[in-house]
């Protein structure tokens, strides 16, 4: 019989702290649209009986002072194991200032330190309450950038295929005639078996992306995500319709409340549906989002922040994988206590770690606060 879980004394919240770090990127980094060169993590703590969670989100440090300014207030003296009442507090406080961008990932931050807390406070990994489907989740490496030299990105996409991973995403959208060229650098450089993924974080044109997709079949790609304009719903299903076969069209990341989502679902715009807890509502709103793509029988993927999501991607029954993407993989590597390496294509939780197995290497961190 498994062991019976005690329920805390006490689990009233008595205090919230946030912070923001600016983390350099090891090399400059661009995709199809934008360019960057340093990743702002912001960092949230809650306490409550005796026991500390943590969430984050990657966001503008403005996300910090919302969280700091609004939502603290919003759940100092409630009870933390009340994650589903929180989450609706925290959004009805913020329903002035539009639930989308930096509100939402305000919430989401807060959401997985709750989440993170209650599996504290009951001494147990988040997957289990949260209830695992799963004892381990395939990834997929994530990086390319289109600031690589096609060394840099052969390099990378067949270092992790070597490592075990069987899928790679790389980025887009720069150069149209570049793109052909060095996607089929990728196909070589990974071999014939690996999955291969493109990323044009909606740089082209309907057409252009349709062209496109007839090139990039020739290297067998079976993933084009975010082809067009993420908000273009049409243009994307008229890609959606005209790819090759074996060719599917991914989307949502950007999305925030569900309500999105399921327009997403109902314009026809795509074959497997993204999300990404540090936007979405945190683990509250994964789980959600989860329940809609079961509803419709939609395959889920989970964006960026491979760490953060493992516990509740351990819970989707529509999960095909989760990305780790290499940005992000590179700052929860650095600065958190239980982030390991996928083994195997997988990433898997320690059972022994509560919440959801990361704790903050405090003095790794602060050289980078903001």
């Amino acid at each position: 019989m498994p062991t019976a879980i005690a329920a805390p004394a006490d689990a009233r919240i008595d205090a919230l702290d946030v912070r923001a770090y600016t983390i350099p990127t090891a090399t400059p980094e661009s995709d199809g649209t934008l360019t960057w060169e340093a990743t702002t993590l912001v960092y949230v703590e809650i306490r409550a009986g005796g026991r500390t969670g943590i969430g984050f989100t990657y966001a503008d440090v403005a996300t910090a002072k919302l969280i700091e300014s609004l939502l603290r207030d919003t759940i100092l003296g409630t009870d933390a194991l009340d994650t589903g009442a929180r989450w609706t507090e925290m959004y009805a406080r913020t329903r002035n200032l539009g639930h989308d961008g930096i509100t939402s990932m305000a919430v989401s931050a807060v959401d997985v330190a709750l989440w993170d807390l209650k599996g504290k406070l009951f001494d147990v990994p988040t997957y289990r309450l949260l209830g695992a489907v799963r004892d381990a989740v395939p990834v997929y490496g994530s990086g390319g950038f289109t600031a690589y030299s096609e060394q840099q990105l052969v390099d990378q996409l067949s270092g992790w295929v070597g490592d075990g991973i069987p899928r790679v995403k790389m980025k887009i959208g720069r150069d149209a005639a570049a793109d052909v060229v060095r996607v089929a650098a990728a196909r070589r450089a990974i071999g014939a078996d690996a999955e291969l993924f493109v990323d044009a974080n909606g740089a082209y044109s309907v057409q252009q992306a349709i062209a496109q997709a007839e090139r990039f079949a020739e290297q067998r790609v079976t993933w084009f995500e975010e082809p067009v304009f993420r908000e273009d719903y049409i243009g994307t299903r008229h890609v959606r319709e005209r790819a090759p076969a074996g060719m599917e069209i991914s989307d949502g990341e950007y999305g925030y409340g569900l309500y999105e989502f399921a327009r997403m679902i109902d314009a026809g715009m795509l074959d497997v549906l993204q999300a990404d807890a540090t936007r979405c509502g945190g683990f509250t709103g994964l789980v959600a989002v989860d329940g809609l793509a079961a509803c419709t029988m939609t395959p889920l993927s989970t964006h960026c922040a491979p760490h953060l999501h493992l516990h509740a991607a351990m819970a989707c029954k529509q999960l095909r994988h989760i990305e780790y993407f290499y940005d992000h993989s590179r700052i929860e590597g650095m600065l958190f206590d239980g982030a390991a390496a996928p083994q195997n294509g997988e990433l898997r939780p320690d059972p022994s770690r509560p919440g959801i197995g990361l704790e903050l290497r405090r003095a790794d961190a602060e050289r980078y606060a903001v």
